[in-house]
């Protein structure tokens, strides 16, 4: 970030040192406690939606969905089997994340699953794009979202193997204090 920004940002440039401190401080807590969270807020996620498709009807996606796995499979697993499995499967992707047990395979699950929800997109246009590529249907916007869980997924992935956030990385070269090196 170039330091005119930087220096904007942070209360420096108006003369609120109290404002300096209270940025390092928040930013500081943010990095410490940010995977957690998101681990926890993702994971209650996947065990709400899980949990009500338990209930055939009750989630606003089952027939979308069981539509899905159906034209997937050939029509070999249907509904009444797609149903239960799906539900378990995002209740266990919810429990694993929120218990934080056996992460990387919860997280092999979760790229699984969500690879499975894109598919509408692509097999189910007509209900999906008002008008493709550029505006979803209500249904579509609730498969988009899922870019989210994904992106969500790959930074919990991070931290599997004892990764965490900085809040100041160290500066280095001319790449503006990236963590990633030179030209990232």
């Amino acid at each position: 970030m170039p330091e005119s920004v930087e220096v904007m940002a942070s209360g420096r440039e108006f003369g609120l040192p109290g404002l300096e401190r209270l940025d390092r401080r928040v930013t500081a807590w943010m990095a410490r406690n940010g995977p957690e969270i998101l681990r926890w807020s993702v994971g209650m996620v996947f065990l709400w939606f899980g949990a009500v498709k338990f209930i055939p009807g009750l989630s606003p996606a089952d027939e979308l969905a069981t539509r899905t796995i159906s034209m997937l499979t050939f029509e070999v697993v249907p509904p009444e089997v797609s149903r239960p499995t799906l539900a378990a499967w995002e209740t266990a992707i919810g429990v694993g994340l929120i218990l934080k047990l056996w992460l990387r395979a919860v997280l092999l699950l979760l790229g699984l699953q969500m690879l499975g929800t894109l598919t509408p997109l692509a097999l189910f246009p007509e209900e999906t794009w008002k008008m493709f590529p550029v505006v979803l249907t209500l249904e579509g916007q609730y498969i988009a979202k899922n870019a989210v869980l994904i992106a969500a997924g790959v930074v919990i992935g991070a931290t599997v193997r004892g990764g965490a956030m900085v809040a100041e990385p160290a500066r280095g070269g001319d790449d503006g204090g990236s963590v990633l090196g030179p030209g990232r």
